[in-house]
């Protein structure tokens, strides 16, 4: 992990500041808007040629921990964020979907820096990166109709549309950029790889910018929505954890690999889910603020629970 992921914390909590001040000038907040796609389809054609499709065949090599980590994370994990959704957030449809988009997403960058902190299996982690990247794309819409569909009526055609524009486009344009390069491997790798993996929280962070200044005024106006979604995201994080931790000692995985599996299940992909919301649902900006609102609480509570599985390690190792 290099320095800027290191602090992307901060950066991005620096791009909400920063777009919270730039909103409060109207040029700003007329303009903002418009690039908030640019700059996540740039985020996303980056997080797509970082990973690369040919290591698939690695997560297959612990099929014991993909199958756990699967059906948590596209099984388990949908249930219980309708379920949390339907019971703290039926007043607020809006967010309502925002939180079911934010927590169906597993996360596919940071949660490998608190891996490697917690001392988890870090190479177990990366390999099953692009089966996680995959499947949240394939089965978002699906998840969008069934669960999000059951609170207001979505048209497909709308979720069809923003797949297509922010998922579809930036992933075959990163898989059409290895293909010419496949005989320049030092460059693809050494240069243009690196870039975007360092460029995405960039990219990432702009996006947000761009939003808060665009809807900074109203967040400010709803200011109710952070600790509406306070609770919700807190629960979802201990049950989760709670689930990974107890699989692991049911299946009799490793300390290191219950820790990939832990961190695996509570972190979200949101720049993924944002990038679809913002399309799909342009007249809608509490369903996009949820899914940058809801990082802000992840953040520390990945720091804290790789703290904790720390602990828990010590303690082991200490009855021993």
């Amino acid at each position: 992990m290099n320095v800027f992921e290191k602090f992307q914390t901060v950066i991005i909590l620096s791009a909400v500041g920063i777009g919270l001040l730039l909103g409060q000038f109207v040029f700003f907040e007329t303009y903002a808007e418009s690039f908030i796609v640019p700059f996540l389809l740039l985020m996303l054609y980056g997080l797509f040629l970082t990973i690369p499709l040919q290591h698939l065949k690695d997560a297959f090599k612990n099929r014991k921990f993909l199958n756990t980590s699967t059906l948590i994370n596209f099984v388990w994990t949908p249930l219980v964020a309708w379920g949390l959704g339907a019971i703290f957030l039926a007043d607020h449809p809006a967010l309502w979907i925002g939180f079911i988009m934010l927590m169906v997403t597993p996360c596919t960058d940071w949660y490998l820096l608190f891996t490697s902190i917690a001392k988890g299996n870090v190479p177990l982690s990366m390999s099953v990166l692009p089966i996680n990247l995959i499947l949240q794309v394939v089965l978002l819409p699906v998840y969008l109709f069934i669960f999000a569909g059951t609170i207001e009526p979505i048209p497909l055609s709308i979720i069809g549309e923003s797949i297509v524009l922010v998922l579809v486009i930036p992933f075959a344009l990163a898989h059409l950029t290895r293909f010419p390069l496949r005989k320049r491997k030092a460059f693809l790798n050494e240069k243009l790889v690196p870039f975007f993996a360092t460029a995405q929280i960039f990219f990432l962070s702009l996006a947000i910018m761009a939003m808060f200044a665009s809807q900074g005024k109203y967040l400010l106006d709803n200011l109710e929505v952070i600790s509406t979604l306070l609770l919700p995201v807190l629960l979802f994080f201990g049950i989760n954890f709670i689930v990974a931790q107890t699989m692991g000692k049911v299946l009799k995985f490793s300390y290191e690999d219950t820790v990939s599996l832990s961190l695996m299940t509570i972190a979200r992909n949101s720049p993924v889910s944002l990038a679809i919301a913002v399309v799909a649902f342009p007249d809608r900006p509490l369903i996009a603020l949820a899914l940058v609102i809801g990082p802000l609480i992840e953040l520390p509570i990945l720091a804290l629970v790789s703290q904790l599985l720390l602990s828990l390690r010590k303690a082991s190792i200490g009855e021993i």
